[in-house]
């Protein structure tokens, strides 16, 4: 090399180190309006609020579908099975989406990313309230699931982005709110609009809720703070000519590596991390089961009771109201979790103190379950199964709460790509297991097919009772826990 080269590379080395310089850090001040969490109360609140309306809106979405199955038979001449399809065919968008989306918020923002996918969420809703065919609905629901994905898996993120840690329990439960009884909500309203004024307007409505979503979206500013710290380091770059500005998050990977890493880890994660195994089968199942009822409650109420679309709709009450429970009860739990034993390393009870609540809610979920399988008689009151409701979506809510809040706090840095691992498999027994689920209570009746899943579940509870009594020992065995905690003990 010759000494040209040499001094060239000197210098090289030498503007990398002072562009490094700690004077020339871009970061948040004290008391930084530029920072999400200091912005004014009401408009954080806002923001929670509107991010919940739009994931909300999308959950609906999912299950609206269900109410409109008689009217969808009867217009393509399709049997009940085959138009079911459009319900998995959503899920395994949402599923799929959720991990691809995500991945792009990291990336460019989120804003855009939420902007461009209510957009797209909201025109591929369109062909199903103008379909033709059944073909159409089916491709539609699929792509309207996998844009609406970035709402369920980066909500979460945005509450977190506005809130202090001492108030995002707070601010996570009243996200969810919305987003927990969406399912229900999706065939109580969905039943209502396809009596009175057919299935297509199913899609009208929510169509309209998407316009909604999308001028709420447009008022939400940029919450992610690496985007927003990377856009003011190129603002102040330019307009003092000094490169010398920098942030921590300027050199990160490039868009398609951190796509392939997310993409690639959560399936890596599925597989081979224990934790993700056992969780995810358990979530999976749980989140099938409560898919099932939107097969179930019709064929009770409608089939058996003779009720109308909307009144059957109205069946769905108790399983609401369990799960607004569990989300409002959230400060009673957090005291509960607090009472444990804190983790030396961290000062905070260890995540295995949130399982607890999971350990109650898969109790509760059988007990739901049986509860109506044997009150689906028409002979019995009508008010028992509703009644049945109440354990089991109670159940359901403390499951889906506490068991995202075990994963997060056990992968921390690597949280997201264990959720995303989560919401594939999720989503994926969400969609396949209620194709067969009419023909099973047609089989077998309300009866005893709701006590064959009341018994898988109870063959299931074990599960989170071994992980709040043994989840300590397995997460030290995980080898992505421990190279983690190792790097922030090193102060990697």
């Amino acid at each position: 090399m010759s000494e040209v080269q040499k001094a060239e590379v000197s210098i090289c080395s030498d503007d990398l180190v002072t562009s490094r310089n700690s004077r020339f850090e871009v970061t948040w001040g004290a008391a930084d309006k530029g920072n999400p969490r200091t912005w004014p109360v009401w408009y954080r609140c806002f923001v929670v609020a509107a991010t919940s309306f739009s994931t909300t809106t999308v959950i609906m979405y999912t299950t609206m579908y269900t109410s409109g199955l008689e009217g969808m038979q009867d217009a393509f001449k399709s049997s009940e099975t085959v138009v079911l399809l459009g319900l998995t065919t959503n899920l395994f968008g949402l599923g799929i989406g959720s991990a691809v989306l995500s991945s792009l918020s990291e990336i460019y923002g989120r804003r855009p990313i939420y902007i461009l996918s209510v957009l797209l969420f909201g025109i591929f809703v369109l062909p199903v309230a103008l379909a033709k065919n059944i073909e159409s609905i089916l491709i539609s629901r699929f792509l309207s699931g996998f844009f609406g994905g970035v709402s369920i898996s980066s909500g979460p993120g945005s509450v977190a982005d506005v809130t202090d840690d001492q108030y995002r329990a707070l601010a996570l439960s009243c996200w969810s709110l919305g987003t927990m009884n969406g399912p229900v909500l999706g065939p109580i309203i969905g039943g209502f609009i396809f009596q009175y004024l057919g299935w297509r307007w199913i899609n009208w409505i929510v169509l309209i809720c998407t316009g909604v979503s999308l001028i709420l979206m447009f008022l939400v500013k940029e919450t992610y703070a690496p985007a927003l710290l990377r856009q003011r380091t190129k603002k102040l770059q330019r307009d003092t000519g000094d490169m010398r500005w920098w942030c921590r998050f300027d050199h990160e990977h490039t868009g398609l590596q951190i796509l392939k890493t997310n993409l690639i880890r959560p399936v890596r994660m599925i597989f081979f991390e224990p934790i993700c195994v056992f969780w995810n089968l358990y979530i999976g199942i749980v989140y099938a089961v409560l898919f099932l009822c939107f097969v179930a409650y019709p064929i009770v109420f409608q089939e058996h009771r003779s009720w109308s679309p909307s009144l059957a709709g109205l069946g769905y009450c108790g399983i609401g109201i369990g799960t607004a429970i569990a989300v409002v009860s959230e400060p009673l739990i957090r005291k509960v979790i607090n009472l444990h034993r804190s983790d030396p390393s961290t000062g905070r009870p260890a995540p295995e103190a949130a399982v607890w609540a999971v350990c109650l809610g898969s109790v509760l979920i059988p007990i739901g379950e049986f509860w109506f399988a044997w009150t689906a008689k028409s002979s019995v009151h009508w008010i028992l199964p509703i009644l049945a409701g109440l354990p089991f979506g109670l159940g359901n809510g403390l499951v889906f709460i506490y068991a995202t809040n075990y994963i997060a706090g056990s992968y921390t840095v690597y949280a997201a790509s264990a959720m995303a691992g989560n919401s594939v498999v999720r989503y994926g027994l969400g969609g396949v297991l209620p194709l067969a689920g009419s023909k099973m209570y047609h089989t077998l009746g309300p009866n005893w097919a709701g006590t064959m899943l009341a018994i898988i579940e109870v063959v299931l509870i074990p599960i989170p009772f071994f992980f709040y009594k043994f989840g300590h020992k397995i997460r030290l065995r995980s080898p992505m826990i421990v190279s983690e905690i190792g790097n922030g003990a090193s102060g990697k």
